[in-house]
């Protein structure tokens, strides 16, 4: 049906629509497009966005999971296309672009029938509540690091001291998230987050919805809203994309051919490089094990001269460039998880009942290794910079030492206690029903134009 053969069904005009604007970042656009699908199968129509330079113009319709994607060109495109820069100079297009790109995103939506009815943005993108505060569109942000780490941010852009906080332990200067650190908290990524910060604070979004659940960080969460912070748990978002063959590298495959709790999984996200030295070190710290293990290695390190990763050689050892990591970590065969404690990683650890062994690199996780080892007791912190034996005994403890036992019990505790939060009637299965709700009546008491132009299929989620 064209925009001229009819109006809106006044049932399609109530859908709420929400807009979801990520930081490019593959930390920040993971947990953002799960919150997406989410909303998706409450039957919300949804939108996803980031601001990327040359972004090649694609309009097939392609789906995966549910989501739809187009991409379209932000800003300067020298025709090379290219999608990789360096991180400020990223964060810098994307403070440049993205705020008029957004502004016309929200218009050419409601010119088309699908009006935004709320705006909700990820750290480091704090002008997308600008944008829906001047456009009048109500606002919430995804918190996608710990709440632990939001009541920090909290208090220290906010001039209060950021040693002893209520609802947190006690936090030694090294625990603490690099952005609060001098060298760090005035440059760009600093600004973005005092901007953001000022927005919580202000309470420009109306909700905070965060990738974590009550059970796990109760006392931050209350010490937040004792301080009328909106927090609303959420999570975990975990990836719930339906396998799909040869997706995997035969990752899966060789997993199930491993003993059960046997293999090391090893990963350091998509950004931290521990440089040639520490990883020649690691390779031979975990061949040293003499147990099975999974290791992902960027790319770009793979081509790295081969003596680095000589030691790792053989059939008790796959290195791949990419794996399922959520499926990798809920394999019976995973043993431990070596991590550089980013928090998704941290929150699929989890989820998915997994010991760690806990090397953080910069931002917020120097913080969750803190309460990966202090707090939640599943793991152990291994000492930088690594060295061959320093791994082997961590990996040793964490496996098959005198605790490991009661590490393993907890961790299982809390892969309990995610659980019991996302199923029906949980904690964050309620936080997000509430947000869902409060949508629906905000759409539901406005006024209503009648607009000649169809409905977007309902319950999808397209990516612009």
């Amino acid at each position: 049906m064209s925009c001229q053969e009819g109006a809106m069904p006044a049932a399609a005009v109530a859908q709420p629509h929400v807009l979801l604007v990520s930081c490019p970042l593959q930390g920040h656009v993971n947990p953002l497009l799960r919150l997406g699908r989410r909303l998706a199968a409450r039957g919300l129509l949804v939108t996803f966005t980031t601001i990327l330079r040359g972004a090649i113009h694609r309009d097939d319709g392609a789906s995966s999971g549910g989501v739809l994607f187009e991409y379209r060109p932000c800003g300067d495109d020298d025709g090379s296309h290219e999608r990789t820069m360096a991180p400020n100079d990223m964060l810098r297009h994307v403070v440049d672009v993205g705020p008029a790109v957004l502004a016309d995103m929200v218009r050419r939506h409601a010119d088309a029938g699908r009006p935004v009815s709320c705006i909700v943005n990820t750290t480091f993108v704090p002008w997308a509540l600008d944008v829906a505060r001047e456009l009048g569109v109500p606002c919430a942000t995804l918190w996608n690091q710990s709440c632990a780490v939001l009541s920090l941010y909290y208090h220290f852009y906010n001039n209060d001291a950021p040693v002893l906080l209520p609802g947190l332990p006690a936090m030694s200067v090294d625990e603490l998230p690099t952005l609060v650190r001098p060298e760090f908290a005035h440059n760009l990524w600093g600004q973005m987050l005092r901007a953001q910060l000022v927005q919580v604070r202000e309470k420009a979004p109306s909700w905070v919805l965060g990738n974590t659940f009550h059970e796990l960080e109760c006392t931050a969460i209350d010490a937040l809203r004792a301080r009328a912070v909106p927090v609303a748990p959420v999570g975990p978002l975990l990836d719930d994309e339906p396998a799909v063959a040869g997706d995997d590298g035969c990752v899966m495959a060789w997993l199930d051919a491993q003993p059960p709790r046997s293999v090391v999984y090893v990963a350091f996200g998509s950004i931290v490089d521990i440089g040639r030295d520490e990883t020649a070190a690691l390779a031979e710290g975990l061949a040293s094990t003499g147990r099975p293990f999974l290791w992902v290695v960027r790319d770009d390190l793979l081509h790295l001269p081969e003596p680095v990763f000589a030691a790792c050689r053989g059939d008790t050892s796959r290195i791949v460039a990419w794996c399922p990591q959520g499926r990798v970590l809920r394999h019976g065969a995973v043993g431990c998880f070596v991590t550089h404690c980013g928090w998704n990683s941290v929150t699929e650890a989890l989820a998915a009942g997994v010991p760690v062994v806990a090397y953080p690199w910069w931002s917020d996780q120097f913080t969750n290794a803190k309460f990966l080892v202090e707090e939640y007791g599943i793991g152990i912190r291994l000492p930088a910079p690594v060295t061959q034996e320093a791994l082997r005994a961590c990996v040793n403890e964490v496996m098959g030492g005198p605790e490991a036992a009661a590490i393993r019990r907890r961790a299982t505790a809390w892969k309990e206690e995610a659980a019991a939060a996302l199923a029906d009637g949980g904690s964050s299965d309620s936080g997000l029903d509430a947000f869902v709700d409060f949508l629906r009546a905000a759409v539901g008491s406005r006024a209503v134009d009648t607009i000649s132009s169809p409905p977007a299929k309902q319950g999808s989620v397209s990516s612009l």
